[in-house]
């Protein structure tokens, strides 16, 4: 009998965790807001700016407890969806092209569209241009937490279209933070960075399957990119398209599968929900007009309400009318029309994009933004579990 995993199976798992996980970061948003807006507000930022330090000769690592989470844990979040991609693309859903045409030209839609509703609601103002990708992200545990509600009546295609255009919209936030969010660069550690990466691969290329290596080699990594001025969670992306696949006859002993394994319940129940709680806190007030018509907030919630579903809906459309790919099987246009609002959730991964767009820019820019993206991510998301809830089948 064959030992190929069913794919099915994985992203059964996959939609569990990813689903679940999505509740937990809904739930530690919602005590963000409670500390921010309680008598506790005071001891929520002595949280946040919790100095914390690890030093080690000359090398001296000292951030407060919010970038450890935002420069670190973060990595962590992104190794795992490297490693996500990487196994998708050699032996999942993205392994045929005619699977990935339809999501990637959905996802390239639900990127460009709003961006550019951004830039033109914020045109003139250099700062606050800064933020053009924030409301390019699709958070995917709440995403797919919200189709999962629906339980059975949702087509297997529609869940596997969703994950892929989420997991491709995660791969355009990963090469956005490396084109455009790096600031002045270090070339001792960026040579000292090339010189682990080719480590790393050299590894795999000679068939090590120990994890041990790759975990030493990939904490220097992290150190080097770090100091280099490129952003410190591109190494976790590094790291993951270094980890060996294995034979795909022997999934049990592959190295990659593993780490997927160990790593997904840690992420979506640990660090995305620690990540939610030190950077969705909005103090209540802030939700007023004067706020509110800010051209930062304005360009993210439209581009997340509006911009999101447009470009998702938009390029299927012409995909599809131009005979470059078809529907799923059992998915209309209706089904295509409430997943692109579901898109428009950006909140973790916009939260992290508005992190990186905004950390120079001062107060008054990091408020802004996090009030259009809670905003724009509950409107989206609603308005496509309405539509999802009146298309899909009752029975």
């Amino acid at each position: 009998m064959s030992t190929v995993p069913d794919h099915y199976e994985t992203l059964k798992r996959f939609l569990r965790l990813e689903s679940t996980g999505g509740i937990i970061l809904f739930a530690a948003a919602i005590l963000a807001m409670l500390f921010k807006n309680s008598p506790a507000a005071s001891w929520y930022a002595d949280f946040l700016t919790l100095p914390v330090q690890v030093r080690a000769g000359d090398l001296d690592l000292n951030k407060p407890l919010v970038l450890w989470v935002n420069d670190g844990l973060m990595a962590v979040f992104f190794l795992l969806v490297g490693l996500e991609i990487k196994r998708e693309v050699l032996a999942g859903h993205l392994a045929k092209l005619s699977s990935i045409v339809l999501p990637g030209i959905a996802a390239l839609g639900g990127m460009l569209i709003p961006a550019s509703i951004y830039v033109i609601a914020n045109w003139g103002d250099p700062l606050s241009m800064n933020g053009w990708a924030i409301p390019t992200a699709t958070d995917i545990a709440f995403s797919l937490g919200v189709l999962a509600l629906f339980a059975a009546r949702v087509p297997i295609a529609l869940k596997i279209f969703l994950m892929t255009l989420a997991v491709l919209d995660d791969l355009g936030a990963i090469i956005v933070i490396a084109l455009f969010y790096s600031g002045s660069l270090s070339w001792e550690s960026l040579i000292a960075a090339m010189v682990l990466t080719i480590g790393l691969f050299t590894l795999n290329r000679i068939g090590v399957r120990r994890l041990a290596p790759y975990i030493w080699l990939g904490i220097f990594l992290w150190i080097s990119v770090l100091k280099s001025g490129v952003h410190a969670t591109l190494a976790g992306v590094i790291l993951a398209f270094a980890i060996p696949l294995g034979d795909e006859d022997k999934p049990q002993e592959s190295l990659l599968r593993f780490m997927i394994h160990e790593l997904h319940p840690w992420v979506a129940f640990g660090i995305l929900p620690l990540f939610a709680f030190l950077n969705a806190g909005i103090i209540l007030a802030d939700f007023n007009p004067s706020r509110l018509f800010n051209t930062v907030p304005i360009g993210i919630a439209l581009g997340l309400m509006i911009g999101k579903p447009l470009g998702v809906v938009g390029f299927t459309w012409m995909a599809v009318r131009l005979g470059w790919a078809s529907l799923p099987e059992n998915v209309t246009w209706s089904h295509i029309v409430g997943v692109g609002f579901l898109c428009g959730i950006g909140f973790t991964m916009s939260l992290f994009l508005g992190s990186l767009a905004f950390q120079e820019a001062g107060i008054g820019y990091a408020r802004a933004d996090r009030i259009g993206i809670v905003l724009g991510s509950l409107v989206a998301g609603g308005i496509g579990y309405f539509i999802l809830s009146r298309s899909l089948p009752r029975h």
